[in-house]
């Protein structure tokens, strides 16, 4: 079976360095016929030399820079039936590849899986196993609830992936891959693992699949931690907006939104400039992206038992017992 690695790269050439070979080694290691291709988001950096001097065995697809929404396309044009979409900043052990994508192949009820990541450290544990939880009006996708400890080496069901995941490239395409809504990113991955999970399809996480994460080795560089912070709550309030349809959930936001602007407020005082208003500039952000939207934008058909049943299923004490 033919499995492509696609790496998402821009002004990354350090990361590419450190990090290339590891996924050039596992596609190697795997029992498929593994090819490695880096999607460049018109790099000005020497990215682009790096890879004609170094890896002139990897192929190089170049796309304007729009996040992750540059796998769309490249995806829809595959010829193999999965593809495992990759940060530049991800190592791969050596013979990940084979557990990671073996759902994918032998269950067609799954669309995506998501392997065991760490930090680079080798002993910080940061995702994939992810649960989903409310805190003050606001949905959390989080792999570091209480009691994940136990639940990191269980296989299983999952709300969300990050860095790295394997995707059934038909079901991909069916679901219409990241959604643009959310550029320049942040929780396109949620959005899209909620949609997986509206059509019927599941997540799977797969502990025998090991990365290792920089973790916003780019993002971080381009916007800094208040920046990243401000888009996430943005883009937090746009999946809530766009997805959710159950009466409690709505409830939860107009309760606890209140509660966040006070915050501001008390807050402004003595925040750092950049975090200042932080959430509420990240709200007059969202209000402002719906208004450049088309209406039936934001009512797309959802079935509300299914999102019942989402948030239930991957409450974290629901995912730590399982």
């Amino acid at each position: 079976m033919r499995v492509h690695l696609l790496v998402l790269n821009f002004n990354g050439r350090r990361l590419l360095a450190e990090c290339l070979p590891s996924m050039l080694r596992a596609a190697e290691t795997s029992q498929h016929t593994c090819d490695v291709a880096v999607i460049d988001n018109a790099s000005t950096d020497d990215s682009l030399q790096l890879l004609a001097e170094r890896f002139p065995e990897v192929r190089v697809v170049r796309r304007p820079n729009r996040g992750l929404c540059s796998f769309n396309d490249v995806v829809a044009e595959l010829e193999g039936p999965v593809a495992v979409l990759l940060n530049n900043d991800i190592s791969l052990r050596a013979e990940c590849i084979d557990p990671w994508v073996a759902p994918l192949v032998e269950e067609s009820s799954y669309f995506m899986s998501a392997p065991l990541c760490w930090r680079t450290d080798g002993t910080t544990y940061e995702g994939f196993r992810t649960a989903v939880r409310w805190r003050f009006g606001l949905v959390q996708a989080t792999a570091l609830y209480p009691g994940h400890e136990e639940a990191i080496h269980r296989p299983g069901l999952t709300a969300s992936a990050g860095a790295a995941l394997a995707v059934d490239c038909r079901k991909f395409v069916e679901l219409g891959g990241f959604d643009p809504l959310y550029l320049p990113g942040r929780l396109e991955d949620l959005d899209f693992a909620f949609r997986g999970y509206q059509a019927g399809y599941h997540a799977r996480y797969v502990p025998e699949a090991v990365v290792y994460h920089r973790g916003m080795a780019t993002f971080g560089k381009v916007f800094g931690a208040a920046g990243c912070d401000r888009l996430a709550l943005r883009n937090t309030l746009l999946f809530q907006w766009k997805n959710l349809r159950h009466p409690w959930h709505w409830a939860r936001q107009l309760i606890g939104l209140p509660m966040r602007l006070a915050q501001d407020v008390c807050r402004a005082p003595w925040a750092e400039p950049q975090r200042r208003w932080l959430f509420t500039r990240a709200l007059f952000g969202a209000l402002g992206r719906i208004r450049r939207q088309s209406a039936d934008r934001f009512l797309p058909k959802r079935s509300i038992s299914k999102e019942r049943e989402f948030f239930h299923r991957f409450d974290p004490q629901a995912i730590s017992s399982a």
